[in-house]
């Protein structure tokens, strides 16, 4: 009888980058992405773990000053075991792997199990967290020279592999990670060894996200600036002309929304598209999904009217979830679009009509920017035609208000409605963003339908004092109200891109 051959397994070495998701390398998504484990460290962003497969095992080994959940040889010998399994183990390492991140000895301890491994690059923080601060590590006025090591050890123990001699007078930008705690006795050092204390030098701290922080001084008074502003690690140091090139080049801290925490309540899979434009503009971003989008129980009476689709005059689309549910049972009946037979299609506004197009479908009706809600879209139909008779299929969710079903039998037409989804509460997604709410607080919450907000009250959490309230439109700025709430902001343009524009125009 054959043995039963398993699977032999691999472990990636992957630089997970200093901090912003976008400087994710591709290759380090795909790995993540073929995880059966993620082994990940303190500097790794948490949104890197969204790339992860449902049900990938999630391992915190992070390693700060004074606080190691693992100490190495434990993480190594962690790695080594899962990997022996026949698993694919992904260890996301914060910047590149092996700039003082210790992959290397890592990947020797899985060679020496005889188990197989990649070492994937990363951004490192090195050059990344001055760029982001407005600092090129060289420049053909300052230098073209950049030395890079790290400030971990103690440059006053006799054992210390740093030549601070040789690094003093070294031509170029120098660049050292892990230093603010020693920045007394390393910036000594380095005036002892003959560097000018005149030298300008920055600090930035948690480089690349959105609550970056810059620090500038010069190697002669930085140490003084860095107790007098309390400032703390984790932080990239940069010494040399180079720095000043920051007044000049100076980008991600001049974003319109910089230093702004903003809370997205939509679900999940609708907050990105919020979330990167409000990113975008600088924005540290909180989403805590309020709802999930659940199927309609009835599934058979659902499926009997998307069936039927082709005999109705129209079709109306309020929200792109009723698209995507719509078309998820339309593609179980049907193998040809075309099977939508005649119907001429209208849709509430500009989000569900992106939808609709990336189905190839163009949309015959919509109210105009400014109402982007039930009642406009039935202005829309009364200045269009004449519905005496006309029928109508209303693909909606179990819980939408009966204004478009109401007015337009009102007006004569025969509306079938349509319960294509249902919103349910969400609390199971939202926890460690509602920790973080409760430890750092918010400038400002944004709303974009009245269910976001009845879900977001039943989660019992205290808003934070003085936190701002945005709102999509006047329908969701009413269930606010309703509940004694002020609404600070309000989409002119019921619309994300309307919203977006009125919390950039409140914040500036």
């Amino acid at each position: 009888m054959a043995s039963k051959q398993t699977t032999p397994g691999i472990c990636y070495l992957v630089g997970a980058g200093p901090g912003d998701p976008g400087l994710l390398t591709l290759k380090g998504k795909e790995c993540i992405e073929a995880a059966d484990v993620l082994v990940y460290d303190y500097l790794c962003n948490p949104e890197h773990l969204r790339h992860a497969r449902p049900g990938t095992e999630r391992i915190y080994v992070g390693k700060k000053a004074g606080d190691h959940t693992l100490k190495q040889d434990e993480i190594n010998a962690l790695i080594v075991k899962l990997t022996t399994e026949g698993k694919t183990v992904t260890r996301l390492k914060g910047g590149d792997p092996v700039l003082f991140g210790r992959g290397a000895e890592e990947a020797a301890e899985l060679r020496a199990a005889g188990v197989k491994f990649e070492i994937v690059p990363g951004i490192t923080s090195a050059i990344a967290g001055p760029a982001y601060a407005g600092i090129p590590v060289t420049h053909r006025s300052h230098a073209s020279q950049l030395t890079i090591f790290t400030g971990h050890e103690d440059p006053t123990k006799p054992d210390t592999s740093l030549n601070y001699a040789k690094l003093a007078q070294a031509d170029g930008t120098k660049v050292f990670l892990m230093g603010v705690e020693r920045i007394d006795e390393i910036t000594r050092e380095f005036i002892k060894h003959g560097a000018s204390p005149d030298t300008p030098m920055a600090l930035v701290r948690w480089a690349t996200h959105k609550h970056q922080q810059t620090l500038v001084a010069t190697l002669g008074t930085m140490a003084a600036k860095v107790k007098e502003v309390g400032f703390k690690a984790p932080a990239v140091a940069v010494v040399g002309d180079v720095v000043t090139e920051r007044p000049e080049l100076n980008w991600f801290e001049e974003r319109p929304l910089f230093g702004r925490k903003i809370v997205v309540t939509r679900t999940r899979a609708q907050a990105s598209v919020l979330s990167r434009q409000l990113s975008q503009l600088g924005a540290d971003v909180i989403e805590i999904p309020t709802i999930r989008i659940a199927p309609v129980e009835d599934q058979y009476s659902f499926g009997e009217l998307v069936q039927d689709c082709h005999t109705y005059d129209w079709i109306i689309f309020t929200s792109p979830n009723g698209v995507d549910a719509f078309f998820t049972m339309f593609d179980k009946l049907y193998n040809d679009a075309r099977s939508i037979g005649g119907a001429r299609i209208a849709c509430i506004g500009p989000g569900t009509a992106e939808k609709l197009k990336a189905r190839h479908l163009a949309v015959d009706l919509m109210p105009d920017k400014k109402n982007y809600v039930a009642e406009g879209l039935v202005k829309a139909f009364k200045d269009h035609q004449n519905m005496e008779n006309v029928k109508v299929l209303w693909v909606r969710a179990a819980e939408t208000r009966e204004v478009i079903a109401n007015e337009l039998s009102g007006m004569g037409a025969i509306v079938d409605e349509c319960l294509a989804y249902r919103t349910v509460a969400e609390t199971e997604d939202n926890l460690e963003a509602l920790a973080r709410l409760k430890e750092e607080g918010a400038d400002m919450i944004t709303f974009t339908s009245a269910s976001t907000f009845e879900h977001f009250l039943n989660l019992k959490v205290d808003l934070p004092e003085g936190i701002k309230i945005a709102s999509i439109g006047p329908i969701t700025s009413a269930a606010i109200k309703a509940h004694g709430f002020t609404v600070d902001v309000e989409a002119k343009e019921n619309s994300i891109p309307g919203l977006v524009a009125a919390v950039e125009k409140f914040w500036k």
